[in-house]
């Protein structure tokens, strides 16, 4: 496995193994990785013949500066999954290679994908991650990029990018990596104290719970996850939205949930915390 720390290193080794017109499977990361991430390597490696990755806490996709400061760091443990999933070349960039001083990016507009849920709580969130991705795959230049769907609206956010840039690659979204107790395995999982994490997995419970009410009005459906969770001392609910899978647009409150997407976020002590289901068309 080649570790890469600069763009030229990536471009040479990248030119150098992908000789005839060989495939290449991306998987763009913020390191801390897991097992939901490995899941989303061994498709990569298994449907491309070259496998990259990268490892790159993006800090403009940050709005809160202490985010940025807690979110967790381990290059040496992820170098060893990496190398243990099958990859090929690694990119792990320093901040001033990424964002050399004085010169520009390219900046893209996700007009209301970017506006709602999670872009409305973390203003400037989805802009950075556009920036920072589209930059990867003009260096990558990958035939395939996989995302995982616990982060579903930037996989719409990323689809959307594609068709701007115009650019061939593939969007494969990936389900939802879970631990055996249901919580949806995340880098942030490590930050919660011992409580909270046994606590956790209620989050996605009471998701499963709500689908028994999928074909309710949407108002019925957020009453019932709000009051689940807020039954649990150790939670605060940041949202629950009942979306359109595609556009994002919040479904009104007294059509059903089936056919569309919950979306929830939930703070445990200084942790936030995601998830989201599918209601099943009636």
């Amino acid at each position: 496995m080649l570790i890469c720390t600069t763009k030229k290193e990536l471009r040479e080794a990248i030119a150098a193994q992908r000789a005839g017109g060989k495939s290449v499977g991306f998987v763009p990361t913020m390191g801390a990785l897991h097992q939901g991430h490995a899941s989303l390597f061994k498709r990569a490696r298994a449907e491309n013949e070259i496998f990259v990755a990268s490892v790159f806490v993006n800090p403009i996709q940050f709005n809160n500066p202490d985010d940025l400061k807690n979110y967790p760091r381990d290059f040496e443990a992820d170098r060893r999954l990496l190398d243990a999933e099958g990859c090929d070349i690694v990119f792990h960039p320093s901040v001033e290679e990424m964002y050399p001083e004085g010169e520009k990016v390219e900046k893209y507009s996700f007009g209301s994908l970017e506006t709602v849920m999670e872009g409305a709580q973390r203003p400037g969130h989805f802009a950075g991650v556009g920036v920072v991705v589209g930059l990867l795959f003009r260096l990558v230049e990958p035939t395939r990029a996989y995302f995982g769907e616990k982060d579903f609206q930037q996989v719409a956010v990323i689809k959307e990018l594609v068709r701007q840039m115009g650019i061939p690659t593939q969007i494969v979204p990936c389900p939802i990596k879970r631990g055996e107790d249901g919580l949806a395995l995340s880098s942030r999982n490590a930050l919660l104290t011992p409580g909270n994490r046994a606590k956790a997995p209620f989050i996605y419970e009471t998701l499963k719970a709500s689908l028994a009410l999928a074909s309710r009005p949407c108002k019925e459906v957020k009453d019932f996850v709000e009051s689940r969770i807020a039954s649990c001392p150790l939670m605060k609910l940041e949202y629950f939205e009942i979306a359109d899978p595609d556009s994002l647009q919040s479904v009104p409150d007294d059509k059903p949930a089936a056919g569309n997407q919950g979306f929830i976020v939930v703070w445990m002590g200084s942790v936030r915390l995601i998830d989201n289901i599918h209601y099943g068309a009636l």
